[in-house]
């Protein structure tokens, strides 16, 4: 198993970080049939927000495209406590929103961010539909925040 996610988590010197803990009244992800559903995930460490505010004014594109790759990595520790990343045969969808200043529009390349750590884990079973929306403003004054459903077998 050593080409498996975990093992190419490791290549790139990520580890699975626990499970953040829900902000409200919902499950981190759901299994529904073959797919597992992702509840939005922000780039948490440890419990505390890497960064907070708007893209654009006070966090840069590229700060913003490493926290979403945070948020991916939520996103794969909540798959891998539900039914664990060896199951994941596909990256269906992936939903990425920037909270966006006034006139920023580099939404697309922050959520790159997030799609191309799981082009680096699963490869091309890693490529993905995908949505980068701007928005005004996210839980926790967090700059991005990230979905994902996969197809698991």
């Amino acid at each position: 198993m050593s080409n498996g996610p975990h093992a190419k988590l490791a290549e790139l010197g990520l580890a699975l970080p626990e499970v953040a803990s829900p902000l409200a009244s919902y499950v981190p992800a759901v299994q529904s049939g073959q797919h597992v559903y992702v509840s939005g995930q922000l780039p948490i460490v440890e419990g505390k927000l890497l960064a907070t505010g708007k893209v654009g004014n006070g966090v840069s594109a590229d700060q913003a495209k490493d926290l979403a790759q945070r948020c991916a990595l939520n996103a794969l520790a909540a798959i891998d406590s539900l039914v664990g990343l060896e199951n994941i045969v596909k990256i269906v969808k992936l939903t990425g929103f920037v909270a966006s200043a006034p006139g920023f529009t580099g939404q697309p390349g922050v959520v790159n961010g997030a799609s191309e750590l799981f082009g680096a884990v699963f490869g091309e079973a890693g490529r993905h539909a995908r949505s980068a929306v701007g928005v005004a403003e996210l839980p926790l004054d967090a700059p991005v925040e990230v979905e994902v459903i996969v197809e698991v077998a």
